[in-house]
């Protein structure tokens, strides 16, 4: 079986009718929803469930977990049942190895939200000066290795000033998402990635790296993600709450945020352009801020209908009242789909086309 949200084909093969059975009679002693997933959906979700709860009676509002995109994936794919949740939130596409152990625990139709998208931004505290950077600074401040003089050296890099001389003399200390964190992959792939380009990195990397061309590009794109180890880069297992903890503890930090976070707290951060561009609604709409990602959630097919509201919550979340330019997700920092994209995510449910083989 295939399902389809947002023109991307996602799932599977139906699971087996005799787990099937022995699920649909273990979940009636739980009527809750049950989610978990990104620190950066985690604030959109509750606003959700808080106003779904609020328009549906005799429907318990759904109970939400953060963790990090890839906790709540794994969580999402231990099985079926009432002991597993039943949504993932995630800032990230699942993976394909993800969606193997899922298949292998029975979890073989899944259906995908995307529900919005977010940009990422970095900031530091609010009385610091302005700051404009590039993506070859974050990756010549953060890398474990860097080019200098023709080859690749560990990073020597003691203060921002040093990588670029528009950049304050601070201490080189930046608070980065953990690896658990969608936000992280997005953070590789569209600053550490580009930046290593950018500075020659990528073509070093490639010319140590042995084997054929798909190897020596697997190895140079791996060796391009590296980060430092010497605190200099520092890992945030948390959520942007302790990343924001931490730069009020040394506020000569720089903290990787969701964009939606920041807007709320612009009176602790200031926020950098990033190649000259400031992260905004309209900058991210436009394609004009470099750094922004999709949002979205994954929903167990095979807990519609047995989980009391699931259904409900998700065609809620999906509404023009919940996803829509005037709507509570917008006001909060959501960049709303498109129009058209958002009018066929909700034909898509109605239909049954996302819930329904």
């Amino acid at each position: 079986m295939e399902i389809s949200v947002n023109n991307r084909s996602i799932a599977y093969t139906s699971a087996a009718a005799v787990g099937m059975v022995a699920f649909a009679c273990a979940a009636l002693a739980r009527d809750q929803v049950q989610i978990a997933g990104s620190s950066t959906v985690l604030p959109y979700a509750n606003i959700v469930a808080e106003q779904f709860g609020k328009a549906h009676d005799g429907i318990r509002t759904p109970i939400i977990e953060s963790g990090g995109s890839g906790s709540g994936i794994k969580r999402f794919c231990e099985g079926l049942g009432e002991g597993t949740i039943d949504i993932a939130n995630a800032s990230r596409k699942i993976r394909e190895s993800e969606l193997a152990d899922c298949k292998k625990n029975g979890v073989t139709e899944i259906i995908e939200v995307q529900f919005g998208y977010d940009g990422i931004v970095f900031a530091v505290d609010a009385k610091s000066s302005d700051w404009n950077v590039e993506p070859k600074d974050l990756y010549l401040a953060l890398a474990a290795e860097v080019p200098k003089d023709g080859a690749l050296v560990a990073n020597p890099y003691k203060t921002w000033k040093e990588v670029n001389d528009q950049l304050p003399d601070w201490p080189i200390v930046a608070y980065i998402p953990g690896e658990k964190h969608g936000t992280r992959e997005v953070f590789e792939e569209k600053v550490l990635h580009e930046g290593c380009k950018a500075t020659g990195g990528l073509d070093l990397h490639k010319a140590k790296a042995e084997g054929d061309d798909a190897a020596k590009k697997k190895a140079a794109d791996k060796a391009c993600l590296q980060v430092r180890k010497d605190g200099a880069s520092v890992d945030i297992d948390g959520d942007y709450t302790e990343t924001l903890a931490r730069l009020s503890s040394n506020p000569t930090g720089l903290g990787v945020f969701g964009l939606s976070f920041y807007e709320n707290n612009t009176d602790k951060l200031k926020v950098a352009t990033l190649s000259g561009v400031s992260p905004s609604v309209e900058t991210i709409s436009s394609g004009q801020y470099p750094v922004s990602r999709p949002l979205q959630f994954y929903v167990k097919k095979a807990h519609i209908g047995t989980i009391p509201g699931l259904r409900e919550y998700v065609e809620y979340f999906v509404s023009d009242s919940m996803i829509g330019p005037e709507g509570p997700l917008a006001e909060y920092g959501l960049v709303p789909a498109p129009d058209a994209e958002r009018k066929a995510l909700q034909e898509a449910i109605a239909a049954g086309k996302t819930l329904t083989n």
